[in-house]
């Protein structure tokens, strides 16, 4: 067989053959019309459908929006910044603003006096070393006692520590003529028994030895009683009354 053989069509073949390039040319032709009119189409509805998302952007003379990255937009200005892309110390001060503040004490000069039994919080807290807290225990502890008649009382206030102690009491004198004494002879045990320095055991002896002896005259009453040491006498002749 010859290679001529090989290549020889009947006139049929050949009008089927010339039929079916003709068909694969006209689609080749028409896929690339459809490749053509979509890459010049596809640009203008993009634009279109995104200024249909977004109203609020501006149009350029162009006809295209704004860049977004210019300082212009709006949603890269400052006032638009979410707090977590904010300057981290600019949120600290604007945060302080909304702080109570509260105006600063001012201290004695030194070498000022404070006196004790009638200071109130405003001049206790004006001396060195003594805020709000400390300046509320000692006009506690001053009213419990029924006042101060030395300055070293200071020390048995809750907080105050030798070393806060000898920083302050420079700072105070003791008006022994302010203080509050207790009538031995009219409270009950009960009622002596709340000041700081007399227990409950020593209020119940005080007690009945006003009812045995009707009115205690002074502390010789009291100076044979194993419940009254020296050191007790000596504070608290200080806070008793025997009228």
């Amino acid at each position: 067989m010859k290679w001529r053989d090989l290549l020889y069509f009947s006139k049929g073949e050949r009008q089927a053959l010339t039929l079916l390039l003709s068909l694969i040319a006209m689609a080749w032709i028409a896929i690339i019309l459809t490749d053509f009119s979509r890459t010049k189409v596809l640009p203008d509805d993009l634009v279109t459908d995104n200024m249909k998302q977004d109203t609020s952007l501006p149009i350029t003379p162009n006809g295209n929006p704004p860049n977004p990255t210019r300082k212009e937009n709006k949603f890269h200005s400052k006032e638009n910044k979410v707090p977590s892309e904010r300057n981290p110390k600019r949120i600290r001060r604007e945060s302080n603003l909304h702080l109570p503040s509260y105006p600063k004490v001012e201290k004695w000069p030194l070498g000022t006096v404070v006196e004790l039994n009638s200071a109130d919080t405003t001049a206790l807290k004006k001396v060195p070393g003594i805020g709000s807290v400390f300046a509320k225990r000692i006009i506690k502890y001053r009213e419990l006692l029924g006042g101060f008649y030395s300055v070293e009382q200071l020390g048995e206030v809750y907080g105050i520590d030798e070393e806060r102690y000898e920083s302050m009491k420079s700072w105070f004198s003791a008006d022994l003529s302010a203080i509050n004494q207790l009538p031995v002879n009219q409270l009950s045990a009960k009622e002596l028994a709340s000041h700081p320095y007399v227990s409950y055991k020593q209020a119940r002896v005080i007690e009945r030895q006003v009812r045995k002896k009707g009115k205690l005259q002074g502390w010789e009453n009291l100076a044979l009683l194993e419940e009254f040491t020296e050191y007790d006498r000596e504070r608290l002749r200080h806070y008793f009354s025997f009228q």
